[in-house]
């Protein structure tokens, strides 16, 4: 590489990775230059690469990937460089300076709309922008993903300080568990009597990536009682079990009348009090709301990109049964610190060192995406310095 560049894997149109060079920028103020350790690839990013490129469809501001991208948005790595005064504060209010390792929020809001003015999600937010995702690599200072050497956050962004215990193959796992903040939200509903997520409730995960496998963790941390995990791999049921799933099901080798009569039996016919969907394909959301108590609770989370309509019944799913459902967009910045305490906590308890299955190469990035989508595969991650 010659000097002052910088490699990373483009994706320049779904399905097509070019390996680019940029100029290595220097920071402006208030932006700063982070060295990449470790990037996860994401349900996000299999969905574009196989060109589902429409993301927060019936929001108020609906993106289409702008190719040509960086992609990455799951990020760690160590500030090289801090732009203007040389001073950051973190988004727990701890100072930073070069050579903190960090991890990178993966969104940034506009502070002005009327979302961010009432405090929303930052994915209401009518201006947000994501790393990885929605900024082109086409405009400087170019490195907006963190499947590259080198990550520019740009003004506004937020970093969290890693814990020094924490190993960075844990802390690439920062922006996955902050999404199970839906959990936290739907134990909120709890506050009405009879509503879920209450202490010892029943609870289904449909999907065991390592999304699914963090939402199973945070249930059983918040009192979940039984825990049921489905999933097309053995291999992710069998970690699920390890991560304390009580019962598996292979959707495989079961049916749907197979899986309802399971769930129906272990509740005295009632259903589930509350389905975790992070399958992320849409075919799955009628089973979702089958599987559920009357009065039960649906978080959906997997379905990030838009892959498509289906056909419920909203007599059978909705009216007649009561449901909540809970959509989550995304994480909370007040999640990452909290999401990696928890994690340096759990350790001992659970192997999320072994979430990480594949290290791969930024030359190896197409083989890195296709392995992610394989049953034999959890957390994919991409290192720009292997």
């Amino acid at each position: 590489m010659a000097v002052g560049r910088v490699r990373a894997a483009t994706l320049v149109a779904p399905g097509r990775y070019e390996i680019r060079e940029y100029p290595l920028p220097d920071p402006e103020p208030g932006a700063v230059l982070v060295k990449m350790a470790l990037s996860g690839i994401c349900g996000t990013d299999k969905h574009t690469y196989q060109g589902y490129t429409t993301q927060y469809a019936g929001s108020a501001a609906p993106k289409t990937i702008p190719f040509p991208i960086i992609q990455g948005h799951e990020n760690v790595g160590t500030i090289a460089a801090i732009g203007g005064s040389g001073t950051y504060t973190d988004a727990e209010g701890v100072p930073l300076r070069a050579g903190d390792r960090v991890v990178i929020g993966a969104n940034v809001v506009c502070g002005q709309c009327y979302y961010c003015r009432h405090d929303f999600p930052y994915y209401f937010c009518e201006r947000m922008v994501d790393y990885g995702n929605n900024m082109s690599a086409a405009d400087p200072p170019h490195l907006f993903g963190g499947w590259s050497q080198y990550l520019y956050v740009v003004p506004g962004s937020f970093l969290v300080r890693v814990p020094d215990a924490l190993p960075t193959e844990v802390a690439v796992l920062t922006e996955v568990m902050a999404v199970t903040v839906g959990l936290d939200r739907a134990k909120q509903f709890s506050a009405v009597p009879n509503e879920p997520f209450l202490f010892d409730d029943t609870v289904v995960v449909l999907g065991v990536g390592p999304l699914g496998m963090c939402f199973l963790m945070k249930a059983r941390i918040l009192g979940a009682g039984t825990i049921v995990a489905i999933d097309l791999s053995p291999y992710r049921l069998a970690m699920a079990a390890r991560l304390g799933a009580d019962h598996t099901l292979d959707a495989g080798t079961t049916t749907l009348a197979d899986r309802l009569a399971f769930i129906r039996e272990m509740t005295r016919g009632r259903g589930a009090d509350v389905v975790v969907e992070c399958a992320g394909v849409p075919q799955v959301i009628p089973e979702a709301l089958d599987l559920l108590r009357t009065g039960g609770m649906l978080v959906e989370a997997g379905n990030f990109s838009d892959l498509g309509d289906v056909a419920i019944n909203p007599h059978r799913h909705l009216c007649s049964k009561n449901v909540r459902i809970l959509g989550v967009g995304g994480e909370e910045v007040a999640g990452y610190g909290p999401s990696m305490r928890q994690l340096l906590r759990y350790m001992q308890q659970y192997p999320v060192r072994e979430f990480v299955s594949h290290r791969c190469r930024l030359d190896d990035v197409d083989a890195a995406v296709k392995q992610s989508i394989a049953s034999d595969s959890m957390k994919v991650v991409i290192d720009p310095w292997a």
